[in-house]
Formats: C-alpha cells, structure tokens, sequence
C-alpha cells in the first residue's frame, strides 16, 4: 500500500499531541516505537505486512520528534512520560490493550512500557535492545542497572572519551550544533556506519561479535561509540560512497525533511534523562517482566553486542521469553535491514499470544 494511503491522525495525550500513522482498521493493536535519529517511518516495512495479518498497526512520533509534541523541558522526556504517552496513544484510539514494538530508544519505551502496565501491553517485542532493567541500556557490567548507568557509562569511556549518550547530553547545545549543520551527511554517515554494510576492522573479521571477552568487548564499545573528548560523534562515522542497498534516497529525503523541520533538541533530551529515568524506575526493580516477549538482535547491530551480558541472563527478569533471535549480516537498523526476517518473527510472535 502506498504510504499515502496509512492513515495519519494527532491524537492528544496529556496535554500532549502525538502524531501516528495507522494501517489497518481492525483486529488487535500493535503499537510501534521508534529510536534515535528517526520517526514513524522507521516501521514503514512493518505497517502493511501486520495490517495484511489482520493486525491494526499503529506507528507514532515520540515526544520531541516529527509532529509530535516538543516540550521545552528535559523532565518531560523521561522515559515514565514515553510510557504515559503510548498508554494514551492506546485509550485515545478506543483500545483497551496492544502489544507494543519497539527499537533503539523505542526499545526501552516498550520494554518499560509492559514491564509497569502490564495492564495495557500485553506482549513486547524489543528489537536491538535486551531488556536492561531501571538502567535501560545493559551496558557491560550493568546488565539491569545494577548501577547509575552515567556512572557506569563515564568508566566505560575512559578519562579522555565520553560515551555517546554523555556527549548527546552535554549542555550547550553541543551536538545539536554538531548534527544541524549538516543533517543529511550526519544522519547518511549513521545509517551506514552502524549498519552491516560498514566494513568491520581486520582484526574482527570472522570474530563472533556477540561474544566477545569482557576486556575485548569494552574496547569494541570504545572504538565504535565513545566520542574523544575533543571531537564530535562525526569522528566515529563515514560517509559512504554509495547507499546501501537497503536504503534509498527517497527514505534518506524523507528522514532529513522530518528532522531538519524539528530539529535535534526534542531528540537528543530522550539521553538527558538517563539518571532521572534510574531514580523513577527504583520502585520496579524487583518486578520481573511478566508479559510475553520477544527480543531480536543483529550480529553487527553495536548496540546487541555490548548487550551479551543482558541477553544470556534475560530470562531472569522476563519471565516469558518466547525467544532471542540474533540475524546475521544484520546492523543497528533491524527492522529496515532486514524487514522480511523481522515480520516474520514479529508475525509468529504475534500468532502464539
């Protein structure tokens, strides 16, 4: 179906407007979360593939993103106000209960999302990001934020780096400044980079990503997403000569409109709140999550590997895992990678609830 013909709608949620758009009119919701640097479009392989299941497949803007609601403070994007807002996104469209997806940031949202409603979702499908707890992110050491994960993150790191999600919150407007001024080279270069096409350094060719020794995995986590202290996010990314196969001009036209008309600060507060989201989580963090799951990886995806540690002991927080899938050949950018192997996991998930 072409794009065009999805329905779109803003629906409010305290006080907040959230833009979606919906394919299919009937037959069980699945709300769809995206991650950082995208919109809704993220899901544009998923909507007609669930909607042709008969699913009502529902793809939104976070808060901060697209024509979504911006708000101006950096509270208002903690992660309890991203779980509010697809409860919202729920109850404004008539439903009482969706299984809700999710990927990068997305990830955390829906993993949150049915781990304190379980009322509202009842399934979860998390795709790059393992469940990580009140910490989120199942960084090496800290798989369910055990720790503050700043402070796990500034180790991580090293005196002279920063970890990425440090250095998208440095204030100043830092990265902001960095990204704007050229949003279409930035955001090419991090598709491309963090994608399976990227060639990997010589010595990790062959080498299984997902589980690599402790020592060996922190220097990978440093090489591919610290930021040395006197450089941007750019340094660690490359522009290509050509688009991967899997992403067109039309899709990179279409991310680039949407971001250069919001711009990056909504974005970019969702990392502001790594330690206020620890703080608000506290009260959780002995509740396993206890809704049906699915997690799906990628080998190359980054953001798995430094993950491992999470995913071998998932199952002590999720209680009814129905499977961790990790695809080959597969980058950050799962669902857009690699669409038909995704659909078909998240169709079969969806066919056992």
């Amino acid at each position: 179906m072409p794009l065009s013909e999805w329905e779109e709608c803003t629906v409010r949620v305290d006080g907040q407007r959230i833009h979606l758009r919906i394919a299919g009119t009937s037959g069980p919701m699945v709300l769809m979360v995206h991650g950082f640097p995208q919109c809704w479009y993220s899901w544009r392989h998923q909507m007609d593939a669930l909607s042709g299941a008969g699913y009502r497949a529902v793809a939104m803007d976070l808060r901060g993103y697209g024509r979504s609601s911006k708000p101006a403070e950096v509270a208002a994007y903690r992660i309890t106000e991203s779980v509010a807002d697809c409860v919202g996104v729920v109850e404004a469209l008539g439903e009482s209960s969706a299984v809700i997806v999710g990927h990068d940031y997305g990830a955390p949202v829906a993993w949150v999302s049915a781990w304190t409603r379980p009322d509202i979702f009842s399934g979860v499908v998390a795709l790059s990001q393992p469940f990580g707890g009140r910490g989120l992110a199942g960084l090496p050491g800290n798989p369910f934020g055990e720790r503050r994960p700043s402070e796990v993150a500034r180790e991580l790191a090293g005196p002279d780096m920063l970890f990425y999600q440090e250095y998208f919150s440095l204030p100043g407007g830092v990265a902001e400044q960095e990204i704007e001024a050229d949003v279409r080279s930035w955001l090419i270069s991090g598709l491309y980079t963090l994608s399976a096409d990227h060639p990997l350094p010589p010595e990790l060719v062959g080498v299984d990503l997902t589980a690599l020794p402790p020592d060996i995995l922190r220097d990978f986590v440093r090489s591919a997403m610290c930021v040395p202290r006197t450089e941007g996010f750019g340094a660690r990314l490359e522009l290509p000569e050509k688009l991967p196969d899997w992403l067109d001009q039309g899709d990179v036209d279409f991310l680039v409109a949407e971001l250069e008309h919001t711009g990056f600060t909504g974005p970019l507060n969702h990392y502001r709140t790594t330690d206020l989201n620890w703080e608000a989580l506290g009260e959780y963090k002995d509740r396993p999550v206890t809704v049906p799951a699915l997690f799906i990886g990628g080998d190359r995806d980054v953001t798995t590997i430094w993950s491992q540690e999470a995913i071998a002991r998932i199952g002590e927080k999720v209680k009814d895992l129905r499977g961790a899938v990790i695809l080959a050949d597969c980058g950050h950018w799962i669902q857009q990678e690699q669409p038909e192997e995704v659909n078909r996991e998240l169709l079969a998930f969806l066919a056992g609830l």
